[in-house]
């Protein structure tokens, strides 16, 4: 008989994800180098100085008004179509659909949360940095600028820096940063960075951003894929803390299939007071404690003091199957007798009656 366990569809996934890693060993979780501390050191400061030109009204405002009243979208109208499209490689939905399939597709390879639990920190990262700054300078496009030569600042906008650039920065390169070999990771970075600067140049040319816009949305995605070795820790204690919780939760559902305990009996206990007394027998459902429990109730309904059931069965006698009894073969008729009566005698079934006269 076939005893093997019917996986679920997740439980087979998390099945996958015990196995060990199939990464190459050489492969190494990107460290915090000098290398990297100098390039994000070096794109903070460049960020830092795109807000300040904008917050003092310096020639890179003065910039951003000059190519929008260039109107690139009419300068080029046959590449309008084309863009439209483009620009989708930037938009926050699709592109997170796209990638977090492949990354999880790279988690079933690997046996491991890693790939998504990045995605996932990187795309917090972003929402956090990126949406506070987009909220607190409350900056206008173009298509709604109200004051030529003005930053716009403050105004109830939310469109620097740009969020379309910032996330095609971050989605696109966390690939490169995954990546599993060195080789693999600069193709993809490569790759990375010209949809990123695409996308960036495309918001331009349809006029949904200005240029200083797309500069920091470049900046802050940028400085998030520099930092996210500083959280790796955390990445890693949080892919061992679901592989704790689901431990758990097997635990919990192996042991919600055991058999509870249940009442199967009445036990009864003859008191120091010779009063009889009934206690729950608790055990595991089962036919001999059930059959032994039933025969005990029966006794004590039948009144049989333990002194009883010990002389009909000693201790130190065993119990023999019924084959192994002697049979006992009933001698004469099994109805009693019946004493004589001697009124009887005559007539058998009439009573005796009285004789007239003397």
């Amino acid at each position: 008989m076939r005893t093997d366990q019917i996986l679920t569809r997740l439980e087979r996934v998390f099945a996958r994800l015990d196995r060990e890693p199939e990464r190459p060993a050489h492969l190494q979780t990107p460290q915090m180098s000098r290398h990297r501390v100098v390039l994000l050191g070096s794109t903070l400061a460049f960020y830092l100085a795109i807000v300040v030109a904008v917050l003092t009204t310096s020639w890179l405002v003065r910039l951003d008004w000059q190519i929008m009243f260039f109107r690139p979208y009419e300068q080029w109208p046959q590449l309008h179509a084309f863009l439209d499209y483009l620009v989708v490689l930037g938009q926050r939905g699709p592109t997170a659909v796209m990638v977090a399939a492949w990354l999880g597709w790279r988690s079933w390879r690997q046996h491991t949360l890693r790939p998504l639990i990045t995605l996932g920190v990187a795309l917090l990262l972003l929402n956090v940095t990126v949406g506070s700054v987009k909220l607190g300078l409350g900056r206008l496009g173009p298509h709604y600028a109200t004051e030529i030569g003005s930053a716009e600042l403050f105004a109830g906008g939310d469109i620097f820096p740009s969020g379309h650039t910032a996330n095609a920065v971050v989605t696109w390169g966390i690939l490169a940063y995954l990546a599993s070999t060195v080789v693999t990771r600069r193709v993809l970075s490569v790759v990375s960075a010209v949809v990123s600067l695409s996308v960036g140049a495309t918001t331009v040319y349809l006029g949904t951003h200005w240029v200083s816009d797309v500069l920091l949305g470049w900046s802050a995605g940028l400085l998030i894929l520099l930092a996210l070795p500083w959280f790796e820790p955390l990445i890693a204690r949080t892919e061992a803390y679901v592989f704790d919780l689901r431990e758990l939760l097997r635990r919990r559902a192996e042991t919600g299939r055991m058999p509870a305990p249940v009442v199967s009996a009445l036990t009864p206990l003859l008191s120091a007071g010779g009063k009889w007394q009934l206690k729950p027998l608790v055990e595991t459902v089962g036919e001999p404690a059930v059959a032994g429990a039933a025969a005990a109730s029966a006794g004590a309904a039948a009144g049989h003091t333990p002194a009883h059931r010990s002389a009909v069965h000693p201790p130190n006698r065993p119990h023999l199957i019924r084959s192994e009894r002697t049979p006992v073969t009933p001698v004469g008729s099994r109805r009693p007798a019946h004493p004589a009566h001697p009124e009887r005698a005559g007539t058998r079934g009439t009573a005796a009656r009285p004789v007239a006269g003397g």
